[in-house]
């Protein structure tokens, strides 16, 4: 593996949406991580073509039953050669199967234990179920964002499992590394996506503390309030978006849309900010989204097409960074952020639960006659 984690070993116990993001990450940068997945979602017969869920790349799999004494056994062996653990249960549940931190740490002092939840650790939510949805509700995430006078629209689930959630976890997971290298001793990472949604509206707060932020959704300047931070409609029926937020990027904006001509207010006048966006919207309206690309992309005017993602990928500067690449047969976005010197990639494409379980194993120091025995006794898929 290449990238800047190349060297550290991580073990991921199976779970959904954030756990295996948060996995990936560390994969894409160069982290051996061996996912377990449960013995009983191993396909029977050896796979024909990559699995389709991309969030399990880069890494290989191995088929456990949790719920055998020598299964759990086998997750023990296996912390004792890995940096970190990746879990995603309930709180309380990964210490009833006997793989809490308290084991862990046992075994290896200077793991770094990472745990993926939506309300954290502790609190009154803690043993309760949820989504994405519910964590940036309670973060103040969902309220903020909508048109005014509309229900609030949930960001598909970007800013609760990915951004507040795995992303953060992957961060969590490195600072833990870091630490661990000068102290020798290990730490449990706690990362909940209602947590890490909230850490997301840091500046948002500040702008409230600045009196510069209304709680209205709809009426600010990022939330579809100003006319200068806006999606359009275009003649074909396309969209584009413009976020001309500084006066000299927004004199552009005018230029352009052939709009310098006429006497406009000034571009804070919040009063006026309805009515510039009726008139911004008759402007867009006149021309294809092809057309406004060719008047206005590659300008300050702070201009984009908006993209479909199956268009993502073809858009020129997409292809020209590498922002998507190919695995497998399949487009999908490549490692992030870049690095000059270790740069990450995606080490091979997503594996089928179990599809390793023996190869992984014998590299992680287990013998031919230990598999034979966990296979025995049903430890192993």
């Amino acid at each position: 593996m290449s990238g800047p984690l190349a060297g550290l070993r991580v073990v991921e116990v199976a779970g959904i949406g954030p756990g295996p993001f948060a996995a990936m990450m560390l994969a894409d940068m160069g982290a051996e991580v061996l996912r377990v997945d449960r013995a009983s979602s191993v396909p029977a017969g050896g796979p024909d073509t990559p699995s389709a869920d991309l969030l399990a790349r880069g890494r290989r799999s191995v088929g456990v039953d949790l719920k055998h004494p020598e299964g759990v056994a086998t997750v023990l062996r296996l912390v004792e050669r890995a940096d970190g653990l990746i879990e995603g249960f309930r709180p309380g549940v990964a210490e009833r199967l006997g793989i809490g931190p308290e084991p862990c740490l046992a075994r290896n002092p200077r793991l770094a234990y990472g745990r993926m939840t939506g309300w954290g650790q502790d609190g009154p939510l803690a043993g309760a179920a949820g989504h994405d949805i519910d964590y940036i509700a309670l973060a103040g995430v969902l309220g903020a964002i909508g048109r005014a006078g509309e229900r609030p629209v949930p960001p598909l689930n970007l800013v609760g499992d990915f951004g507040g959630g795995g992303m953060l976890l992957a961060f969590g997971m490195v600072c833990a590394f870091l630490e661990a290298a000068r102290s020798g001793k290990g730490q449990v990472v706690d990362a909940a996506m209602v947590d890490g949604a909230a850490l997301l509206t840091t500046m948002i707060h500040g702008l409230r503390a600045m009196g510069l932020w209304r709680d209205e959704r709809g009426t600010n300047l990022l939330d579809t309030g100003a006319h200068f931070y806006e999606v359009y409609e275009t003649a074909d029926g396309g969209h584009v978006a413009v976020g001309a937020i500084e006066p000299r990027f927004y004199a552009e904006l005018v230029r352009r849309s052939g709009l310098e001509e006429e006497d406009l207010p000034p571009q804070m006048d919040r009063a006026a900010w309805p009515r510039m966006k009726e008139r911004l919207a008759q402007v867009f309206r006149s021309r294809t989204r092809d057309e406004w690309c060719q008047l206005m992309e590659g300008s300050d005017a702070c201009f984009a097409p908006v993209l479909s993602m199956a268009e993502a990928p073809g858009h020129p500067h997409n292809r020209a960074r590498g922002t998507f690449v190919e695995v497998g047969g399949v487009v999908q976005p490549g490692p992030a952020p870049r690095f000059s010197r270790t740069p990450g990639e995606v080490g091979a494409p997503p594996a089928h639960a179990g599809q390793h379980t023996d190869e992984a194993l014998a590299d992680w120091g287990f013998s031919a006659a230990d598999l034979a025995r966990l296979r025995r006794v049903g430890a192993l898929a």
